[in-house]
């Protein structure tokens, strides 16, 4: 199959709570404009187009129109109703993907991936038409804790640290996606690989943290001042 059309589906539909705040963390300021901004801005900016999907919960449909106006933030998005769980969020937004897409499955909670990754993600899955990851080695030292409170190093050479975009043919991951959630999907290529769809790693990049709790706000901030 020949791929021509790509898609990018942002989830945004969670609360945000270790954050803190009044708002949900992808509505929050980072530097200049909210974290969701950050994130849609760096697709835009790797295939103008592409149509980008952004999945959001519906109590928050009204702010977001209010922050884009208040922002001037006029890159034109999709929005998507959030489900219950990650899991229903992507499904609802992979139904208005085509079958004949690319389609790029990314966390609105993670705005520093560089564009050559996304690029990266998206030349692998149309190559082999498999399912692409991001991955980074794991630097630190790592221990497997036993119920019983023991515990044992296991070699972080072996340890990759997986992160987003995740990227698929849309015909097979919409496939994959048309089953009951299971609390074992933890991400989209565990939904993919428990359909039989082949996984290929490639190289993420470092600052492509996933943004969970205060401090990370922190380092967000501080990593856009100094100009990444």
């Amino acid at each position: 199959m020949t791929f021509e059309k790509y898609s990018a589906i942002i989830v945004a539909g969670g609360k945000g709570l270790r954050v803190g705040g009044e708002v949900p963390k992808q509505f929050q300021l980072i530097g200049d404009k909210p974290m969701l901004m950050h994130t849609i801005e760096v697709f835009y900016a790797c295939n103008r187009q592409m149509k980008i999907v952004v999945v959001l919960p519906r109590d928050y449909y009204s702010l977001w129109d209010n922050l884009c106006k208040k922002y001037h933030f006029t890159i034109p998005v999709v929005t998507v109703e959030g489900g219950e769980t990650r899991f229903h969020s992507v499904r609802n937004g992979l139904s208005i993907v085509s079958d004949d897409e690319i389609v790029a499955i990314h966390d609105a909670a993670r705005p520093f991936v560089l564009p050559e990754v996304i690029d990266r993600c998206f030349r692998e899955s149309s190559l082999f038409e498999c399912g692409v990851i991001p991955v980074i080695d794991e630097k630190n030292s790592v221990r497997i804790v036993a119920p019983d409170g023991s515990s044992k190093p296991i070699d972080r050479n072996s340890i990759k640290l997986v992160q987003t975009p995740q990227v698929f043919p849309a015909h097979l991951l919409k496939k994959a996606y048309n089953v009951d959630y299971r609390s074992h999907f933890t991400d989209d290529a565990s939904v993919a690989e428990e359909y039989g769809i082949e996984i290929h790693l490639v190289e993420g990049n470092e600052e492509n943290i996933k943004i969970t709790t205060a401090f990370d706000m922190k380092w967000a901030s501080f990593f856009l001042e100094r100009g990444r």
